[in-house]
């Protein structure tokens, strides 16, 4: 299993974000425990947007689950990214 980060940029409609948001949130806490490790938004920045943290075989399983979030299918993310990660310090790394 590997380690991805995953960088959603949503689109810029507050209304449309808040009322999606409850089953955005629901449907990651799916994912906690398993892919999932980590997810929140970003503070304070440019454009509204999250990184989550996942584990998966590859980032095609990733994009698959990914597919399923509401804020996805809702087209509330207007870029989505998922590159493999590794970390080497910290609770996440395998040291």
């Amino acid at each position: 299993m590997s380690y991805f980060a995953v960088q959603y940029t949503y689109i810029d409609d507050a209304r449309a974000l808040d009322a999606e948001r409850p089953h955005h949130r629901a449907y990651l806490s799916t994912l906690l425990g398993g892919p999932l490790v980590v997810s929140g938004p970003y503070v304070d920045s440019e454009l509204p947007g999250a990184l989550l943290i996942m584990r998966a075989g590859s980032a095609d399983e990733l994009e698959q689950l990914l597919d399923l979030d509401p804020f996805w299918t809702a087209n509330l993310i207007a870029e989505r990214s998922i590159e493999e990660w590794n970390p080497v310090l910290g609770s996440l790394s395998a040291d």
